[in-house]
């Protein structure tokens, strides 16, 4: 059942300046409102759509819009192959190759066009509200929407976390987070300090370092696992293995879902890349930031538990594959221990040395600034959901959330599947 449309909203930038997209004319009244076109939102668009379901798609930018705001020289980290989108699988001729963001993007945007999308790009939603006689109030930058069904598809990564110590650098410190840097050049002289060290701390301090500066990185708890194992991308291993798959129930403790991803890189056809690597090639690799004071940075002194943890990590990933290889009675490829590692480093920095700060110390959730149903969320802002749908309220739901369902659930790998298990959810509450 469609509920019945209230007025034609003011018109809207659409994807219809894309060649052989055409969009319908918004309505103030829909079954199905998305917000978010990335992957997550457009793969769940397209399960929709392939249901003759009422629908429409909001992006407050482009799509592809955190896409479009990586750094210049972005490229993605799993290979290509891994872009298993419901009807937009990657086709190109380098499926083991790392797509750059713009090809990313043009990937996305096609697959927009693939299904005629009903995609309104440059629409950003303020408030999602109840409504009295049931389902929800959308307060957008191009007036009101009405929808029975709801689905917040914006992402994993939504506002860029600072530890506690960021609050003690002086004001007068170029201090920016992840999202905001574009390239080396466009740093400020003297030495750079990035702070965090999954992959994009990491890639960060390689670039910046390729590009002569001085680059220190303040260090933390992040797996790594090499780029190739016996020729063959480790991404290809592990994904025969159940590591993908595992759910938040067989993490330790909900906190895991914060974990860093592993450190490699996709750049110049993929090559390993892990603190062993970094300092080899100059970059000064440091403790936990753990603040400023009398003119200097200060830092913990936990470079070798934060190293021993990653080795850990590699280890488990070892071990998972020799299991799956015995299992299916194939090889056990050769997996070789990690090099010794000198942990010496040095816990101050001459603050008056520094030339900029970049945080890439993760990111949280950002729901609660303007979805009007506390009631959803767990107390660290992560949606309370059941395979993508709210277990506390009735027709909203969730894509692209890390461990939506699995491991997989926010990447490219896994965001397919979801939109397909979310989309059969979704039909039955239209249909109710």
């Amino acid at each position: 059942m469609t509920l019945c449309r209230l007025s034609i909203w003011l018109p809207t930038r659409t994807l219809s300046h894309h060649p052989g997209l055409q969009c319908p004319a918004m309505t103030s009244a829909v079954d199905v409102v998305i917000v978010g076109a990335g992957q997550a939102g457009l793969s769940l668009s397209h399960e929709l759509a392939a249901a003759g379901v009422d629908q429409v798609v909001l992006e407050r930018g482009r799509v592809g819009e955190t896409w479009r705001g990586r750094w210049d020289s972005f490229c993605l980290v799993i290979p290509n192959w891994t872009v298993r989108l419901p009807g937009g699988s990657y086709r190109g001729d380098d499926p083991d190759g790392f797509m750059p963001k713009r090809e990313i993007v043009d990937h996305l945007v096609g697959y927009a066009r693939s299904f005629q999308a009903p995609v309104r790009e440059g629409v950003n939603v303020s408030a999602l509200e109840p409504v009295e006689d049931g389902g929800f109030r959308l307060r957008t930058s191009a007036g009101e929407l009405r929808a029975r069904e709801v689905v917040l598809a914006s992402g994993g990564y939504q506002r860029p976390h600072r530890p506690p110590a960021a609050a003690q650098l002086p004001g007068s410190a170029h201090v920016i987070d992840a999202e905001a840097y574009t390239s080396p050049d466009a740093l400020p002289p003297g030495m750079v300090l990035v702070v965090g060290s999954g992959q994009t701390g990491c890639q960060l301090a390689e670039e910046i370092r390729q590009a002569g500066r001085e680059v220190s990185l303040a260090c933390g708890r992040a797996p790594w696992v090499p780029r190739r194992l016996e020729g063959r991308d480790t991404i290809a291993w592990l994904n025969e293995t159940p590591f993908f798959d595992a759910t938040l129930a067989d993490l330790p403790n909900p906190s895991a879902r914060l974990l860093a991803n592993p450190q490699m890189s996709g750049r110049g056809g993929g090559h390993d890349l892990h603190y062993r690597t970094l300092r080899a090639r100059g970059v000064q690799l440091l403790g936990h930031f753990a603040g400023v004071s009398e003119g200097r940075l200060r830092f913990a002194s936990d470079l070798a538990e934060s190293v021993a943890y990653g080795d850990a990590r590699y280890a488990d990933v070892c071990e998972a594959i020799r299991k799956t290889c015995l299992s299916r009675g194939v090889r056990v490829p050769e997996m070789p221990p990690p090099a010794p590692f000198d942990a010496a480093a040095p816990q101050t920095l001459e603050l008056r040395e520094l030339g900029a700060v970049i945080f890439t110390s993760g990111f949280r959730p950002d729901y609660s600034r303007w979805v009007g149903f506390p009631q959803a969320f767990d107390d660290m802002g992560f949606p309370l959901q059941r395979e993508g749908s709210s277990t506390s309220v009735r027709g909203l739901h969730f894509m692209g959330v890390h461990f939506q369902r699995k491991r997989k659930s926010a990447t490219f790998l896994g965001v397919g599947e979801d939109a397909t298990v979310l989309a059969e959810r979704i039909l039955a509450g239209v249909r109710r």
